[in-house]
C-alpha cells in the first residue's frame, strides 16, 4: 500500500489503523480498543497484557527460527565477530532473567544498566523486559555524579554493568565510576551484575557484586511475564534545561505496535534481513532499531563497537556492510561528515562489495543536502533523511522506504509518519502558510510508541511539552512544512535568531558553509550583539587534504552566505576549528559554544564527547574576538 493510502487510512480512522497494526505482535489478552483518554497526554492499549521479550526472541523460536541469526557483534576495538541466533539468545536472556528474579527483581522494579556496545547490554535490557522489571540504560562510561543522579531518580533495585568499555588507544573502566556512582547516590541497589571483559577486570564488593558469567552459568531460566499495555518498559533520560535529567517513559504495548509497524514500512526490514544501525544503546536510536525493531520483526541486528573513522579508518562502515550482507544502513549525519572528511572521495567505498545494501538512513542532527549528495554518488542507493526524538520513540516524519520511496528531497526528512498530524505555529500558537518558519508542533494525541509522560514528573512533563500550545506536543524543533506536505527542520527553537528583527534559521545558514568544497563540516550560532540583537558566527572544519589559506575559506562562505541568503543574515564572522564539540550521539553542542561566545560561564555537558574540544573553540572564538566588550 502507498504512503498516501496509509496515511490517509490513518485520518480517516485512527482507531482502526492502530488495532490492525496491533495484529503484528502476539498478546497474552488483546486490549479492547486502541486509544485511552486517560493521563496527561493519553495512552495506548492500555488494558491489554503482552510481554516484550516473548514478542523479540520467543515467538521466533517457537515459530522455527530458533537457527536464525539475532545479533551480529562487530567489534572494530578488539577485531573480533561473534554471531547469537534466536535459540542462543533466548537461553542467554532467560538465564540472566532468573539471575535477577532469584535476586528479588520483579515486575515494576528499576534496573540501571551500564554497558558498552557488546551483546550484554542487549542481553539485559531483554532480560528485564522477559520479567517486567523496568530498564533504565545509562551511557557506558559517563560520568560518576550523572549515573548517581539516575540511580536516585530510578531506585533501581539492580544494577547491570561491564568492567569496562573500549575506545581507540585507551580502555575505560566502568566499574570505579560506578562504585564513585553508588558512593554518592543516597539510594543503594542491592545488586551489581558485572561482566568481566578480559581488557580490563575490575574488583568487586563482596556481598554486593556478582560475576556476570559465574551467575548465569548456574541460574535458573525465568519465562515471560505479561505485564499491562501502560506498564512502563524502560526509562531514557535525556538532558534537561534545568540540570536535572528528564525520564522519559516508553509503555510497553504502544512500543511494540509502533517498532512493528515502523521496521518494515519505513527501514523495509523484515525476517533474516540484516540492519545495521550505528548508534549506542544508551541512546534512544538504539533502543527502538538496535535492539527492540529488528528483534521484533525477525530480523538480525548489527552490534558495532567502534567509531566511524579510526578504527582503524574511515571505511569501516563499509566493511561491515560488505561483511554481514547489510540491507538497510542507519546513523548519524555526522558520523558520514566525519567518514567524508577522512576520505573526500570516498576512495575506501570502492574496496568493499555494498550489493545488498538497499539504503542508508541519516537522524539525530539534520542531514545537509551537501552530504545527502556526497553519499548518493558514492553509494548509488537512495539517502534518506528522517526525523524524530527520545521522547517520540520511532520517526515523526520519514521517507517509507517499505511502503514505496516518495520522491526525496534534500534537507527535508520528508513527510509525517502515520499517527503524527504535524503543524507549524506562530508564537501566538497559530498555524502559520506553508513554507513559512515556525515551531513544529504535533497535534494530540501521539501515536503509540510515544512518551505518555516522564518519570515521577507529570508537572514538568506538562510544562516541558503540552503548556505552551493547548492541544499540541511542543517538539522544540523549528521549520516549516512546504506546499505538498513535506517537512524542513531547520533549527531547534532556541537554535533560531533574530538578528534585526528577522528571524533566521541556523540551519539554512549551515546548508550554505556546508556546500562550499573545503568545509567537512560546520555550525552556525547566534551570538548577542547590541546594534542588532543577535549575529551569526559560523565555525568550520576543513575536509583533509585541502590547501587553501583557512582565511580564503572564510572569506568566501561569507560571500557565498550573503550571495544565497542575502545581506539580511548579516553574515560576516567565520574561524576555522579542528573539531566541533558534540554529544556520544553526535549532536553538535551549538547552545554551548554560543554560551563561550557571548563570555557566559559554562557548564561543561554531561554527553559531550570530549570536554577538551571547549578549551580549542574558547581559543578559536577569541581570535574572531568572541567574547566582545559590551
Amino acid at each position: 500500500m502507498a504512503y498516501q493510502d496509509i496515511y490517509a487510512g490513518w485520518q480517516s480512522d485512527p482507531e482502526g489503523f492502530w488495532m490492525e497494526a496491533s495484529r503484528a505482535i502476539d498478546w497474552t489478552h488483546p486490549p479492547s480498543r486502541a486509544f485511552f483518554d486517560q493521563g496527561p497526554a493519553g495512552e495506548w492499549f492500555s488494558d491489554g497484557m503482552v510481554n516484550t521479550c516473548w514478542n523479540a526472541i520467543d515467538r521466533h523460536v517457537q515459530a522455527g527460527h530458533g537457527d536464525r541469526l539475532a545479533v551480529i557483534h562487530d567489534s572494530a576495538m578488539t577485531g573480533k565477530v561473534e554471531r547469537l541466533t534466536y535459540a542462543q539468545l533466548q537461553d542467554q536472556v532467560a538465564r540472566l532473567a532468573g539471575v535477577l528474579a532469584a535476586h528479588g527483581v520483579g515486575k515494576g522494579d528499576r534496573v540501571i544498566i551500564y554497558m558498552p556496545m557488546i551483546p550484554q547490554a542487549l542481553q539485559a535490557m531483554l532480560a528485564c523486559a522477559r520479567i517486567g522489571a523496568i530498564h533504565s540504560v545509562v551511557f557506558g562510561g559517563f560520568a560518576a555524579h550523572e549515573l548517581a543522579v539516575r540511580i536516585d531518580d530510578a531506585r533501581p533495585k539492580a544494577i547491570l554493568a561491564a568492567s569496562c568499555g573500549l575506545e581507540p588507544n585507551r580502555v575505560v573502566p566502568y566499574k570505579p565510576l560506578m562504585d564513585q556512582a553508588l558512593e554518592e547516590a543516597a539510594h543503594k541497589p542491592t545488586l551489581c551484575l558485572v561482566h568481566q571483559r578480559p581488557e580490563c577486570t575490575a574488583a568487586m564488593t563482596e556481598g554486593r557484586d556478582l560475576d556476570w558469567d559465574e551467575a548465569i552459568a548456574t541460574a535458573t531460566p525465568a519465562d515471560c511475564v505479561p505485564v499491562e499495555g501502560n506498564h512502563p518498559a524502560y526509562i531514557l533520560y535525556t538532558s534537561g534545561t534545568t540540570g536535572q535529567p528528564k525520564g522519559v517513559v516508553r509503555h510497553t504495548a504502544g512500543h511494540l505496535v509502533a517498532l512493528a509497524w515502523s521496521v518494515p514500512h519505513i527501514y523495509d526490514i523484515g525476517p533474516g534481513d540484516v540492519f545495521f544501525v550505528a548508534s549506542d544503546v544508551g541512546w534512544v536510536v538504539g533502543h527502538s532499531y538496535i535492539v527492540y525493531g529488528p528483534l521484533i520483526a525477525g530480523a538480525t541486528t548489527v552490534i558495532f563497537e567502534g567509531k566511524p573513522v579510526g578504527t582503524p579508518d574511515a571505511g569501516t562502515f563499509w566493511r561491515i556492510i560488505a561483511d554481514h550482507g547489510v540491507k538497510s544502513f542507519f546513523t548519524a549525519p555526522t558520523a558520514i561528515r566525519a567518514v567524508k572528511r577522512d576520505d573526500p572521495d570516498g576512495a575506501l567505498i570502492g574496496q568493499h562489495d555494498l550489493s545488498s545494501l538497499k539504503a542508508l538512513f541519516l537522524a539525530g542532527e539534520r542531514a545537509d543536502p551537501d552530504t545527502i549528495t556526497w553519499a548518493e554518488d558514492r553509494l548509488n542507493i537512495p539517502v534518506i533523511d528522517h526525523w524524530w526524538q527520545t521522547e517520540t520513540g520511532w520517526p515523526i516524519a520519514a521517507n517509507p522506504l517499505g511502503a514505496g520511496l516518495l520522491p526525496i528531497r534534500k534537507g527535508s526528512p520528508s513527510v509525517p509518519m502515520p499517527g503524527y498530524h504535524i503543524d507549524v505555529l506562530d508564537e501566538a500558537g497559530h498555524p502559520v502558510a506553508p513554507g513559512t518558519l515556525g515551531a513544529i508542533a504535533l497535534r494530540l494525541p501521539l501515536p503509540p510508541g510515544t512518551l505518555p509522560t516522564l518519570w515521577n514528573a507529570e508537572a514538568r512533563f506538562r510544562k516541558a511539552y503540552l503548556d505552551h500550545f493547548p492541544g499540541y506536543y511542543e517538539t522544540g524543533d523549528a521549520g516549516y512544512v512546504d506546499e505538498d506536505g513535506y517537512v524542513f527542520i531547520m533549527a531547534r527553537t532556541d537554535d533560531v535568531i533574530n538578528v534585526a528583527g528577522h528571524r533566521l534559521s541556523t540551519g539554512a545558514m549551515e546548508e550554505v558553509l556546508s556546500s562550499h568544497p573545503a568545509v567537512a563540516e560546520c555550525a552556525v550560532i547566534g551570538v548577542v550583539n547590541t546594534l542588532k540583537g543577535q549575529a551569526p558566527v559560523g565555525l568550520l572544519c576543513l575536509k583533509k587534504g585541502v590547501t587553501t589559506p583557512p582565511d580564503q575559506v572564510v572569506s568566501q562562505v561569507v560571500a557565498l552566505v550573503r550571495d544565497r541568503i542575502g545581506p539580511v543574515a548579516a553574515f560576516k564572522t567565520a574561524c576555522v576549528v579542528d573539531r566541533l564539540p558534540k554529544t556520544r550521539s553526535g549532536k553538535i553542542l551549538r547552545a554551548t559554544m554560543a554560551k563561550i561566545a557571548d563570555g557566559e560561564e559554562v557548564k561543561t555537558p554531561a554527553t559531550i564527547d570530549d570536554p577538551a574540544i571547549l578549551d580549542e573553540i574558547r581559543t578559536a572564538l577569541a581570535g574572531v574576538g568572541y567574547p566582545c566588550e559590551r
